[in-house]
C-alpha cells in the first residue's frame, strides 16, 4: 500500500497531477476496511496533490470521496474548509463526516457551508443546536442574488427526480429547525408556583405508557393533578390526544417524553409530517400559560363535582364498637365456672 501511494507521488513520474490525484483517491476508494496506516498514508498524499491539481479534478476528487463509508478526518476537515463550489457534495452527502467537524466547519468557513450542512439528509441534535446557534437555518434576509452560492442557484423547473427529492429534504429540514429553535427559545424551566410532574411520577407515566396502560397511567395523571380518577379519564378519553397534550404541557413533563406517551395511547399521532410525529406538531403548537389555565378550570370543575372519599364523614357508631360482645363473653366464662 505505502508503495503505491508514494509511487504515485514520484515527481519522475509523467503523470499529470490531475491523473494522479484520482489514482490516488481511486486506490484509496478501493479498500474497503483501511487500516490507520493506510488512513495516515492518504491523508499525508491527498493534500499537496490535491492543491497542485486543478479545480475539474478536485470537484471529481470530491465528489468521489464523498461516496467512501470512511475518510481520515483530517480530509475530511481539509475538504471541508474548500471553497463552497468544491466543498459542497461532501459536506451534503458524506457519511464519513463527524459532528465536532461539521460544527467546525460551519462556525469557520460562514454561511455557505453552513447551508450546506443543513442540506444533509440527517443532522443529529448536537449539529442542529449549533446551527440554531449560528442562525444558519435559512437564508438571511435582504441577500441579492449576487451573494448566494453557486449551489443554490440552479433553476428549480425541469430538475430530475432526484434532485427535486434532495430539494424536498432541504426545504423539511429547514421547517424542522425552525421549530426547534422556536421550542428553545421557550423558558420551559421556569415553573415557579405551577403543578409539577415528580419524577417517580413521570417515570411511571413512561413506563406505563410504553406497556400502553391506560388505567394505570390515568391512576399516576390523577395524583400528579391531585384530581378525581373521573377527570384524568375524561381527559385520556379525547381521541385526539389534544387533552392529554395539554396536560403534560401543564404538568411540564419532558418533551420528549411527552410525544412518546401520545404517540403510544394515540397511534395516529406518530404518523410523520418530514422528520418529526404529529405528537410533536400537537405538542410544539401548545402555549404554555394557555395549557395551565385550562387544566386549572378542569381541576376546578372537578372539585365542584367530586368529593374524594377520604373527606367524607364516617358515621359514628352508637354504641362502643365491641360494647355487644361483653354479655357473650360474660356468659361464656360463667358456664366454664359450672
Amino acid at each position: 500500500m505505502r508503495d503505491r501511494f508514494r509511487d504515485l507521488e514520484e515527481p519522475a513520474t509523467v503523470r499529470k497531477k490531475d491523473v494522479v490525484l484520482m489514482a490516488t483517491v481511486t486506490s484509496f476508494e478501493g479498500m474497503n476496511h483501511p487500516s490507520k496506516s493506510e488512513l495516515r498514508q492518504f491523508a499525508e498524499l491527498f493534500s499537496p496533490l490535491f492543491q497542485a491539481s486543478t479545480d475539474e479534478a478536485k470537484r471529481q476528487a470530491v465528489a468521489a470521496l464523498s461516496q467512501c463509508p470512511s475518510v481520515p478526518a483530517a480530509v475530511a476537515l481539509f475538504i471541508g474548509c474548500q471553497p463552497i463550489a468544491i466543498a459542497a457534495p461532501f459536506l451534503t452527502s458524506s457519511q464519513a463526516i463527524d459532528d465536532d467537524t461539521l460544527i467546525t466547519i460551519a462556525r469557520t468557513q460562514g454561511a455557505a457551508h453552513a447551508k450546506a450542512i443543513v442540506r444533509r439528509p440527517f443532522l443529529s441534535p448536537k449539529v442542529i443546536d449549533a446551527l440554531v446557534g449560528l442562525h444558519q437555518a435559512e437564508p438571511e434576509r435582504g441577500m441579492t442574488a449576487s451573494q448566494i452560492p453557486a449551489v443554490e442557484a440552479a433553476p428549480e423547473a425541469g430538475l430530475p427526480d432526484p434532485e427535486a427529492e434532495r430539494l424536498a429534504r432541504e426545504e423539511t429540514l429547514r421547517q424542522t429547525i425552525k421549530q426547534v429553535a422556536r421550542h428553545l427559545g421557550r423558558d420551559d424551566n421556569d415553573r415557579l408556583g405551577l403543578r409539577n410532574l415528580s419524577d417517580t411520577q413521570e417515570a411511571l407515566m413512561v413506563r406505563f405508557a410504553r406497556e400502553r396502560d391506560a388505567q394505570h397511567f390515568a391512576a399516576t395523571l390523577a395524583d400528579a393533578l391531585t384530581s378525581s380518577r373521573w377527570l384524568a379519564e375524561r381527559i385520556m378519553i379525547d381521541t385526539s390526544g389534544q387533552q392529554l397534550a395539554v396536560t403534560l404541557v401543564s404538568l411540564g413533563m419532558g418533551f420528549a417524553d411527552a410525544v412518546y406517551a401520545l404517540e403510544r395511547f394515540y397511534p395516529h399521532l406518530s404518523e410523520r409530517h418530514g422528520s418529526v410525529s404529529r405528537a410533536w406538531l400537537v405538542l410544539d403548537s401548545i402555549d404554555a400559560q394557555e395549557s395551565h389555565a385550562r387544566v386549572e378550570a378542569w381541576r376546578r370543575a372537578d372539585s365542584y363535582t367530586y368529593l374524594p372519599p377520604e373527606q367524607k364523614t364516617a358515621p359514628q357508631p352508637a354504641a362502643p364498637l365491641f360494647g355487644n360482645q361483653e354479655s357473650p363473653i360474660r356468659e361464656l366464662r360463667v358456664v366454664s365456672r359450672r
